[in-house]
């Protein structure tokens, strides 16, 4: 199954992270949507916001069938409601949209009850300013938790060849049907052998290996570079049996 159905969007389960993209990379971001990228991964820090408003110039807000995903609250202290208003707001303005497919809350915030900054981005979900709900770096326990606040769309945490600690999360998320977005996933592994067998890149290989773990993992490696991209998608064409893959 090379798409997945995120956030109401039929997405291909490779998608773009952009935590270096800057206002210099604006072509880039619109020669990837003609490679085929449909899933783009932002944040409010991202590049001193550069990257969301390099998006938000490259798509103008207007292409339907692009996801773009965004997140806010990173640090401590920026999972007040006030705070992440502030930060949705802004994330608006810089993506040129009335409303964001997918926001996720970076990171759960230790001076703020999971429930309150849930509760906040409900609130903007219920105004119509964000469509879907996400968490990151999160546990199973606090989905379960977020879940009873607002409908949970996808979990964002690291996971690749090297950090595989998030068995349980995935897990839970295939059985739920949430999308589970590994970030960093193109780190660790020993695969230049497999790669050069197979005639393809090893960062081709590394993604293969997590779309083979479970159908609803949608990993999002960053890249600049249009031909690293194409290399990207080919992982969508890859399926390793099951001796290459242990």
């Amino acid at each position: 199954m090379t798409d997945f159905r995120l956030a109401d969007i039929a997405v291909p389960r490779i998608g773009l992270g952009t935590n270096r993209l800057t206002t210099a990379h604006v072509g880039f971001v619109r020669e990837a949507v003609a490679a085929g990228v449909r899933h783009i991964d932002t944040a409010h820090l991202y590049t001193g916001g550069e990257s969301e408003r390099a998006i938000g110039e490259a798509l103008g807000g207007s292409a339907e069938d692009v996801l773009v995903a965004t997140k806010g609250g990173f640090r401590a202290g920026e999972g007040r409601p006030e705070v992440l208003r502030a930060q949705i707001e802004q994330s608006l303005r810089s993506l040129r949209t009335e409303a964001i497919g997918l926001y996720y809350l970076h990171r759960v915030d230790p001076e703020t009850p999971l429930e309150e900054s849930l509760g906040a981005l409900k609130s903007h979900v219920d105004r119509g300013d964000i469509r879907h709900v996400g968490v990151s770096e999160v546990s199973v326990e606090q989905i379960e938790r977020a879940r009873r606040v607002v409908p949970i769309a996808a979990v964002q945490n690291r996971y690749n060849l090297a950090d595989r600690g998030d068995h349980d999360v995935i897990d839970f998320c295939a059985r739920e049907g949430i999308a589970f977005v590994p970030y960093f996933p193109l780190r660790g592994g020993d695969v230049a052998a497999t790669a050069r067998r197979l005639g393809v890149s090893e960062n081709t290989v590394k993604l293969a290996w997590l779309l083979g773990r479970a159908p609803v993992v949608l990993p999002i490696p960053g890249t600049l570079s249009i031909e690293h991209l194409r290399e990207n998608l080919a992982a969508l064409e890859l399926v390793l049996d099951e001796d290459i893959a242990a």
